[in-house]
């Protein structure tokens, strides 16, 4: 079985631009497949792997090699396990952010509409909050500024309310009951459209993904040596922006600092200054690459 399969592999390889003695960073370690190329680029130099989730470890395990080092954490940290291991600048940083094909494939992880299962969605499964907790404990303002602000639901008033008077009646313990409750709020023709989005707004929440995706970047520029590259894969519009402002002005929110004469301070130099999306054949090859936007910096 294949863990997953790296979606736009080629060009963000390219887009490092490895230095073979360099020290490399994969962010989201998922099933390996960025880091396993990484690593047939290198000579001399290291590659440090960051994933939260057990089963990426136990993929991570699988490769022998003492240029590689796996660190099981949430990459909001890593600068300080870099840190720790004497570590102070590195070369390249690669992040992947979409979820991988392991996790959407696997029923008992709830990430996905299509799978009968319970609404986990943690990708740590040693954290506190499931999104069974959030449709069963939030508050209907809660609910609805969650599904408006990460999933962009037209809808979410209706849908938020819909949630809480089915949750009235029993709680939500499963897919089916959830896609049963709220049956009325989705769209004709759209189903699936509309359900990925509620789904996406539920995964974003459970994990705090944006907030985490902005302290992660902010510790890019404390880390990457003068011409290192940054290569972020991500997978909807929310993240896209944040990683666009931030390659673009230092910020996730996308002011701009200037100097004293006006000017603007500007960390990095964009290496493509449009998004790079995946060929024709690779989405026919794998469909989960069609939503896959890829931005390249270099550090100036």
């Amino acid at each position: 079985m294949v863990y997953h399969k790296p979606v736009l592999l080629e060009e963000s390889i390219n887009g490092l631009d490895i230095n073979p003695d360099g020290i490399y960073i994969d962010l989201t370690f998922g099933g390996g497949g960025h880091s396993r190329e990484i690593l047939s680029h290198l000579k001399g130099g290291r590659l440090i792997a960051f994933d939260q989730d057990a089963d990426s470890e136990a993929e991570a395990g699988k490769i022998d090699d003492k240029r590689f080092m796996f660190i099981r954490s949430n990459f909001r940290f890593f600068r300080n396990f870099l840190r720790y291991h004497k570590i102070d600048m590195v070369d390249g940083i690669m992040a992947d952010l979409g979820i991988s094909s392991h996790h959407i494939d696997s029923a008992g992880r709830g990430f996905s509409f299509r799978t009968e299962g319970r609404p986990d969605m943690r990708m740590n499964r040693e954290s506190n909050v499931t999104a069974l907790d959030v449709l069963n404990k939030y508050s209907i303002d809660d609910l609805r500024n969650m599904f408006r602000t990460y999933g962009e639901v037209n809808n979410a008033g209706k849908l938020a309310n819909v949630i809480a008077g089915a949750r009235e009646k029993e709680p939500i313990t499963g897919i089916s009951g959830l896609l049963e409750a709220i049956s009325d709020c989705v769209p004709a023709r759209q189903e699936s459209k509309y359900l990925a989005r509620v789904f996406q707004a539920l995964r974003i929440e459970v994990n705090n993904e944006l907030e985490v995706l902005k302290q992660m970047l902010l510790q890019v520029l404390l880390s990457l040596n003068k011409n290192g590259r940054l290569v972020v894969i991500s997978y909807h519009s929310l993240e896209d922006r944040i990683v666009k402002n931030f390659m673009r002005t230092g910020k996730p929110e996308g002011s701009m600092d200037k100097d004293f004469f006006g000017n603007p301070l500007v960390p990095f130099e964009l290496v493509t200054r449009k998004v790079i999306m995946a060929g024709e054949e690779e989405v026919k090859a794998n469909k989960r690459a069609r939503s896959a936007r890829l931005r390249i910096a270099k550090r100036n």
